[in-house]
């Protein structure tokens, strides 16, 4: 009988850590975000001319919004950059558009490259090698096709770099749009996303995401180029952990990424989110166990449990404030990221919330029951570790 007193109380004790610790990431990520986000960038002149630029901007077909993002690569206020678009194929639809840019901005250097260059799996990188080879910079920007940029954005991410940095990346967030699903991806990125990625930041944990990301070319040559992470789905994590272990260091830029798809659906981001959760799964295990205590409902049902077998607190009483509290915190956190009000009210958000949180349990399990990753038209495996195999080579060059 004792050994089961002590394994509840083993279980209990381990549920009221994990609730403490979960607090103070709350309590740091929000504190970091009011002190490291939105800063004014500094436009007075520079005492050495800024680095040039070489923006590398990989694409696959249209949406209705990729013109206007593009076009906010054309207009950004940095003295000496270079545009290099990369599509796989001449007959994408994106080449049209490209072109209709680069006659309507000639004073832009920009370039299109058509065809990749097959040096590993991952499509990304495939597409981007040729005008990685052609870059003319010694700072190489990563930026994916649904990024739009406001025109400072680049200033602030360059600002960001010293000498022992190598990797400026900007947190993931979501433009102001209409309907339910933007208000779910605005809910998600702004709370939940963004807490554990400030923290991780904070931390010194590599949380780097790859869709808008200012890299040192030396660095990264250093580390292999990019073809040297051509076998991995989830390259971003995979280049900061090496480029970190070369000594150099990261750090998250003051404005985040507004990323802004043109077709926005509730089905078509927990998909994404799926697909995150099983790369997370291949190249870290332990997350399986421990990322369902980050969330808020199965960390509150667990607390209360424990509250009630440690201190006799009532269970029911104790779980209901824990999530009013949780609730109230993203609410918080959600206008630190936004820098302001949410372009929906209190009960579009509270809609936005509960729907995020009731779900994220069962992406995670998703995840884990089916463990092929569908990207575009391409499928693929991973092992431990997270080198990928892709199960139906369509992409040839």
């Amino acid at each position: 009988m004792m050994p089961m007193v002590y394994t509840v109380y083993g279980f209990a004790i381990f549920f009221i850590i994990a609730w403490v610790c979960l607090w103070l990431i709350h309590i740091m990520a929000f504190s970091y975000s009011k002190w490291k986000l939105h800063r004014t960038v500094d436009r007075s002149p520079p005492e050495l001319p800024y680095p040039g630029v070489t923006i590398l901007k990989p694409l696959t077909g249209v949406d209705p919004n990729l013109f206007s993002n593009i076009e906010t690569f054309f207009t950004l206020d940095y003295p000496t950059y270079e545009i290099l678009f990369c599509v796989e194929n001449e007959h994408d639809p994106a080449v049209m558009l490209v072109n209709s840019l680069l006659h309507k901005y000639p004073h832009v250097e920009a370039r299109l490259f058509v065809g990749g260059t097959r040096v590993g799996v991952n499509p990304k990188i495939n597409n981007m090698q040729k005008a990685y080879l052609a870059a003319q910079h010694p700072f190489i920007l990563v930026s994916d096709a649904g990024i739009r940029m406001r025109e400072d954005t680049l200033l602030d991410m360059v600002q960001h770099m010293r000498e022992d940095v190598a990797i400026v990346h900007q947190m993931p967030f979501a433009c102001d749009a209409e309907g339910f699903a933007a208000v779910y991806e605005k809910v998600f990125f702004g709370t939940a996303q963004a807490r554990m990625y400030l923290a991780a930041d904070l931390l010194g944990i590599n949380c780097h995401v790859g869709m808008s990301s200012l890299v040192r070319r030396c660095a990264l040559d250093e580390a292999g180029g990019l073809a040297a992470f051509a076998d991995y789905l989830a390259e971003d994590y995979f280049i900061a952990k090496a480029v970190t272990g070369l000594g150099w260091r990261m750090r998250v830029a003051s404005l985040p990424a507004l990323q802004n798809a043109g077709a926005r659906s509730v089905g078509a981001l927990q998909a994404r989110l799926k697909r995150w959760a099983r790369l997370r799964i291949a190249m870290v295990p332990t997350t399986a166990m421990l990322e369902p205590l980050s969330e808020c409902l199965p960390l509150g049902a667990g607390a209360a449990w424990a509250a009630g077998e440690l201190f006799g607190a009532e269970p029911l009483p104790f779980f209901l404030v824990h999530v009013l509290v949780w609730f109230l915190s993203d609410w918080l956190m959600l206008r630190s990221v936004q820098n302001g009000s949410p372009p929906f009210t209190k009960v579009q958000f509270l809609l936005g919330w509960v729907w995020s949180e009731c779900c994220a349990p069962f992406v995670l399990a998703a995840a884990l029951l089916n463990p092929e990753i569908s990207w575009r038209t391409r499928c693929y495996r991973l092992d431990w570790g997270g080198r990928a195999h892709e199960l139906k080579p369509k992409l040839k060059f």
